[in-house]
């Protein structure tokens, strides 16, 4: 298959159309051709593209730096000599000053398909300022890894954030190209805009599922996503970062586990499968230790959970990585009812309410968790009709 990059490079008429303008382009390490050649020096190559400049998403354009909240500067490129942007660093919105030096943006990252992953967001606000400037957008389009389910409450109004663009569930089940067309209607934006779609993606088709295994490389989109377990599970685990419990960084498997040093993972997986055993479908849980080397519990024997999410285990149309986290969750809580779980501290700088009611675009979840007396049937019951909802609110703009 061709993801938008691959089509660009291929199409002289396409191309053609760039002729003349100066081009900016949006991107990060997974960036890269079929044959692992990056963006910046595939379209250096090429003779009609005039590159200008560039911008790197959260983590940089060379995707050096660990955590969240970690800026990155701006540079020029070392080998091409353009300016280099930053879109995470003093600023998350491009400069007016900046939106001066191109005039056509080509926007090549590799989304993991959930709301919280911030190039969604990056996406909106080049979108906004290149309506406010005149310039125009092309998204070189590329697979959403996680495939087309949906699942999760919608983000309440109120609960924007850098996390939170805008009234979706956390997990979105669209292209980046295909969000473009979402965020365009849903904020009325008056902008320039392309999509260069992929050819032969076949997101309903195993053994991907979204992602063309065996056929394309995985190049770590942040530094923590290294693998398509991790694409899989990230719906769900991303809340950890709103919990004190480790979600494995600092480990090989990060962002695929949960613990910490005074839990019993084997008695919370019990648990898991007694208090919902229906939504552990499509995976298997295992019960691992692990030690981080940084972060969250470092240098501590941690008892965790593995989500494994590969071969003969995986049900795609089965797994929904969002409420089995949300049953560890509850486990953890009917265990240990005052544990210690959340997290408190400006999570993406919002400073007026928790990190998993940002992360969860509202406190629904957490409320969940903590009530004794709520069931997985009063989530089911809460969810259920925004999973809906979106789904029929997306299915204009799906193009694939």
């Amino acid at each position: 298959m061709n993801f938008g990059l691959d089509r660009l490079l291929s199409d002289d008429a396409l191309r053609a159309q760039l002729k003349g303008r100066r081009v900016a382009l949006l991107a990060h390490p997974a960036s890269v051709t079929k044959g692992l050649v990056h963006a910046v020096d595939a379209l250096a190559a090429c003779s009609e593209v005039e590159l200008t400049a560039a911008f790197g998403p959260q983590h940089g354009m060379k995707g050096d730096l660990q955590d969240n909240m970690m800026e990155s500067p701006d540079y020029r490129d070392p080998v091409h000599g353009f300016p280099v942007f930053s879109l995470y660093g003093e600023v998350r919105r491009p400069r007016d000053e900046w939106m001066e030096t191109f005039d056509v943006i080509l926007i090549d990252l590799q989304d993991l398909g959930c709301r919280i992953y911030t190039y969604v967001t990056t996406l909106l606000y080049v979108l906004e300022a290149a309506a406010k400037h005149g310039k125009t957008v092309w998204v070189l389009d590329r697979p959403n890894p996680a495939g087309r389910p949906v699942e999760g409450l919608t983000l309440k109004a109120g609960f924007e954030s850098f996390v939170g663009a805008g009234p979706m569930p956390m997990r979105h089940g669209m292209t980046m190209g295909e969000l473009g067309l979402w965020f365009i209607e849903q904020f009325r934006l008056d902008v320039d805009y392309r999509v260069v779609e992929m050819q032969g993606w076949a997101p309903d088709e195993g053994p991907g599922f979204g992602w063309p295994l065996l056929e394309r490389a995985w190049v770590n989109p942040s530094p923590n996503a290294p693998n398509l377990s991790m694409a899989r599970a990230y719906a769900g685990t991303v809340m950890l970062e709103g919990a004190t419990l480790s979600e494995g960084r600092g480990t090989t498997r990060p962002l695929e586990l949960f613990g910490a040093p005074d839990i019993d993972a084997r008695a919370v997986i019990f648990e898991m499968r007694s208090l919902a055993p229906e939504w552990l479908k499509g995976c298997v849980l295992r019960e691992c230790w692990f030690q981080p080397t940084f972060h969250k519990h470092v240098g501590q024997l941690c008892s965790g959970v593995q989500i494994h999410v590969e071969g003969a285990h995986y049900d795609h149309a089965a797994f929904r990585p969002w409420r089995v986290q949300a049953l560890g969750f509850k486990a953890i809580r009917r265990l240990y009812p005052d544990y210690d779980l959340w997290r408190d501290f400006p999570y993406e700088y919002a400073f007026d309410r928790l990190p998993i009611d940002t992360i969860n675009g509202g406190p629904g979840l957490r409320e969940w968790v903590d009530d004794a007396d709520a069931t997985p049937n009063d989530l089911d019951e809460a969810t259920q009709p925004d999973e809906a909802a979106w789904l029929q609110a997306r299915a204009p703009h799906l193009i694939y």
